[in-house]
């Protein structure tokens, strides 16, 4: 029996990223963004592709000025996942992306002018079945909340959040996503936690600014894990000073971890001392690189030593136990045979490459 230590999911509404759903029953997706010029067509979509075959869900792409919008239909033409549009403050550009068929907006709606120019995105973003984000961030709250609050507090993004969010629904607009940012994990979890209370829609989650690759997966790691494991989120973003790709990564390793998503390799090894019996730090890396391209779950075992590799060995897929002068390999919990350390890594990847092989067969007979 399985230990489970993530509470029941919050139930929520369902929106659509295109043909991602949001909310409800559906994944946690995953989600980055492009840091590439927009206006570089050529860039922009090889990066999306990128982010495409990492496993990204959904993309969120900048578009600040018209020229930016104007590359939109071109990038949408030649890319797949579903993309939205980030805005600030010009309705214009909400409805030129809009227009281009973008699959979402983030913005805030109390920033982009008027009644009138939010009536006009909301009614064009309606027409299209395209949700919108709300974004709130610590960072750049309203000036009045800033003043009431003294500074950027957990209340405050919440009250910010509800604003933003009775506009819209004042209009019965209601395809709506929101997101909570701090670089702040205390502030950016309580606020998650109010405002979960407060309102059915979906959360998008992240620790905004969140620092260097590995700085920052330790933040996002803490600061999503505690809301997960309390059922609080439905697509995320991990923002890394790092390139796109990674964030995908990382967000697929903290919902792997929570039991959440399943996609790619478990790579389950231990931290290697003077027992081990070849080199597991070098052999790990190696094996992460070579088995970046696997999509298909399979929990694989790399333990330096025989006290605890038999047993974390039996428990995966594919383990390997590091011996003298040879190694052993299991296979689904037995023994399966005995390998030399200058064969080790070419053998598990090929083993795992055949499994995936098998497994994706099986999968797309069940789809037909």
């Amino acid at each position: 029996m399985q230990d489970v230590i993530v509470a029941a999911r919050r139930k929520t509404r369902q929106v659509q990223v295109g043909s991602v759903a949001v909310g409800g029953d559906a994944p946690v997706a995953v989600q980055s963004m492009t840091n590439t010029l927009t206006t570089d067509i050529d860039a922009t979509v090889a990066q999306i592709h990128r982010l495409d075959e990492a496993g990204a869900d959904i993309v969120r792409v900048s578009v600040p000025d018209p020229d930016s919008a104007a590359a939109m239909p071109e990038i949408l033409a030649q890319t797949n996942v579903p993309l939205i549009a980030d805005i600030h403050f010009s309705y214009k550009m909400a409805l030129a992306s809009l227009e281009a068929g973008v699959h979402g907006l983030r913005l805030n709606p109390g920033n982009i002018g008027s009644r009138d120019r939010v009536e006009r995105v909301v009614k064009a973003a309606a027409e299209r079945g395209v949700s919108i984000r709300i974004g709130v961030n610590a960072g750049s709250l309203e000036k009045e909340l800033n003043e009431k609050y003294g500074e950027p507090c957990a209340d405050a993004m919440v009250e910010s959040a509800m604003g933003h969010i009775r506009i819209l629904e004042d209009m019965d607009f209601h395809d709506i996503k929101v997101s909570l940012k701090a670089s702040n994990i205390p502030m950016t979890v309580t606020a998650y936690r109010k405002l979960a209370k407060l309102v059915d829609y979906p959360l998008h989650l992240g620790i905004t600014e969140s620092g260097s690759l590995f700085g920052g997966t330790v933040k996002s790691s803490i600061g999503l894990g505690l809301l997960l494991a309390d059922g609080i989120g439905d697509t995320i973003r991990v923002s890394l000073a790092a390139e796109p790709e990674e964030e995908v990564k990382v967000g697929f390793e903290i919902l792997k971890s929570l039991g959440l998503r399943h996609r790619g390799i478990n790579l389950i090894a231990c931290p290697s001392c003077a027992r081990q019996k070849f080199n597991v730090i070098d052999t790990v890396a190696e094996l992460e690189k070579r088995l970046a391209h696997i999509h298909e779950n399979m929990d694989v075992a790399v333990i330096g030593c025989v006290v605890n590799g038999p047993g974390e060995a039996r428990e995966a897929n594919i383990g390997i136990t590091g011996g003298y002068p040879v190694h052993m390999m299991y296979r689904d919990g037995e023994k399966s045979e005995k390998i030399k350390s200058g064969d080790m890594v070419d053998q598990l990847v090929d083993e795992v490459e055949k499994r995936a092989a098998v497994i994706r067969a099986e999968q797309e007979k069940k789809s037909k």
